[in-house]
């Protein structure tokens, strides 16, 4: 049907080559689901996998020392299970996992993970890697659904059964009594196999490996290639998590992937149902389009009030370290981390914030709590940057799109000129013309200097000296040598206050001013005053007293209307 509000038509793209994920596996229904109603109050036990699954991303694979460098950082950042190698698939990761174990280099309350495939020479290879470590979790893995099943293994239900017991029981004997040995177990392409397959795999491990509260096993269920919705892997999650048997003896970990960039959501509805254990990458690195971001997830339950039990509070140096690992940018606008997050280009935003900081400011002082710790609610801001260790100088920048608060707030947070209100326009299009010319973002030195050059202290018209004096209460009286170009006279002017006095003397000199307002800022003074029927007109201006500021100011406002 054709709706009229719509205007899109059909495109020429295959799309009838590709089949929706209900007619590719079969996901029980679950008409009393409970994750839409749950809540995440605590994080998920995080599992990185960069050194090995993003490691296998790379263009150029780590070494071992950008790798002890990773290392090092997920140690220093909180996580407390990491997944450190392939020590099977190459002479490199099993050297690195050799290198932790002579190194002393993994701390007693940190357990590494090693990863392999359900065949007993690479499954020998991985215990002799990990040979000397007082802990470990032993991660095996085989793909179970029907498509990898009859295109890559060429084997039956049964058969991969067989092979995958075959390797449980290997791996026990390797293991022999060894109490801080546990295992994991992953039926790859999850999210694509026969539910009561992955019961039947998992519950056999389960009761092989003889799982209990004190030494669970991990039965990590992957969305290898993304295929649904998040909501479709939430329900295939909840399902195993409510059949899965012995269930307390059981680490539900959930490893999803960002084939339809929703990876995250994936992790997030997972927990939500059941799952326990998260792993991933940070920032989200791994083949085609990654996996699902560590930093990403665990700063978004720290924007909801729930303690993310790792350490971001220096979100530039854990950036800086992998991008130097992996050897590839963390992409500006990455959540949290980009160079832009928290940035603001437009007027209506850097308004927003500029107004929201200055109410955090005004509840920190109400308070007496100190800013950093006064609850955030700053507008498009959803968490304080300072937070993350990062500086509020890139918040607002200014371009051709900026308005009136950005060159505003740039102006008070780098040089002290706080604009006032009704200024704030006149001089927002002032920038507008400098960027709209240039094309390019102004910086706070830019602005600056053009502030600088938009009020300028001296013009056409100037004062080469003068006085003012109270001859009676509420009468001053000004007197001044003013100067007009090439021509000088002296003049003088009376009224209530310096001010009218002064504008009294250069209506007598032929300029006729009136100062609406005059407001300061440190050592500037702002004023707002009409010059010869003109329309309001600003001016500005920096003295060593407040009243010559603001002097200052009133004759700045009478050449910029000579010159408009």
């Amino acid at each position: 049907m054709t709706l009229l509000w719509n205007p899109q038509r059909p495109s020429p793209m295959p799309y009838d080559r590709y089949r929706p994920f209900h007619e590719r596996v079969h996901v029980p229904a679950t008409a009393d689901r409970s994750w839409p109603s749950a809540r995440i109050e605590r994080a998920p036990l995080w599992v990185p996998v960069d050194l090995r699954d993003g490691n296998q991303a790379l263009a150029e694979p780590m070494d071992t020392p950008r790798k002890h460098r990773f290392f090092d950082l997920l140690v220093r950042t909180g996580f407390k299970e990491i997944e450190v190698g392939y020590p099977s698939a190459s002479r490199t990761d099993f050297d690195f996992v050799r290198h932790l174990v002579t190194s002393g280099a993994v701390p007693d309350d940190v357990t590494p993970v090693v990863f392999t495939p359900a065949r007993r020479d690479l499954i020998d290879r991985t215990f002799d890697a990990i040979e000397g470590l007082p802990r470990a979790v032993v991660h095996l893995y085989i793909a179970t659904s029907p498509v990898w099943r009859e295109v890559v293994l060429r084997r039956d239900r049964a058969e991969v059964w067989r092979t995958v017991r075959g390797a449980a029981e290997h791996m026990a004997r390797r293991a022999g009594d060894a109490p801080g040995v546990r295992f994991q177990f992953s039926p790859e392409t999850y999210n694509l196999t026969e539910p009561d397959f992955v019961l039947e795999l998992c519950d056999g491990l389960t009761e092989l490996w003889d799982a209990s509260p004190d030494r669970p096993v991990t039965h990590n269920l992957p969305a290898t290639v993304e295929i649904a919705t998040p909501n479709v892997y939430a329900d295939q999650i909840e399902y195993a998590h409510r059949h899965l048997a012995r269930r307390d003896a059981v680490i539900l970990s959930v490893h999803p992937h960002n084939d339809r960039g929703t990876g995250v959501a994936c992790a997030e509805l997972a927990v939500l149902a059941g799952a326990q254990r998260v792993e991933g990458c940070l920032f989200g690195n791994g083949e085609r389009t990654g996996n699902v971001d560590l930093v990403t997830l665990a700063l978004n339950l720290f924007a909801q009030g729930v303690d993310p039990m790792v350490d971001l509070g220096d979100l530039d140096t854990v950036r800086a370290t992998v991008e130097e690992c992996n050897r590839r940018p963390v992409h500006p606008r990455h959540p949290y981390a980009g160079d832009l997050v928290h940035t603001a280009f437009s007027g209506t935003h850097q308004d927003a914030i500029a107004k929201g900081f200055e109410e955090h400011a005004r509840r920190a002082r109400e308070s007496g709590v100190p800013e950093s710790r006064v609850p955030w609610s700053v507008p498009y801001l959803p968490v304080d940057p300072a937070d993350l260790g990062r500086t509020y100088e890139a918040v607002i920048r200014v371009n051709s799109q900026s308005g009136k608060g950005g060159s505003a707030y740039l102006l008070r947070t780098h040089h002290g000129i706080d604009l006032p209100e009704r200024m704030r326009p006149e001089f927002a299009r002032l920038v507008q013309e400098a960027t709209d010319a240039s094309g390019r973002e102004a910086t706070p030195k830019e602005l600056y200097d053009l502030f600088r050059a938009a009020y300028p202290a001296d013009g056409e018209v100037r004062l080469d000296a003068w006085s003012v004096h109270e001859e009676a209460p509420g009468r001053h009286r000004f007197v001044c040598t003013l100067r007009t170009g090439d021509r000088a006279g002296d003049h003088e002017g009376t009224g209530t206050g310096p001010l009218t006095a002064l504008a009294d003397a250069l209506t007598g000199a032929g300029h006729a001013t009136q100062a609406l307002e005059v407001t300061h800022s440190g050592a500037y003074a702002f004023a707002e005053c009409r010059v010869n029927g003109t329309t309001t007109v600003w001016g500005a201006a920096e003295g060593p007293s407040s009243l010559a500021a603001s002097v200052g100011a009133v004759l700045s406002a009478v050449n910029r209307a000579g010159v408009r």
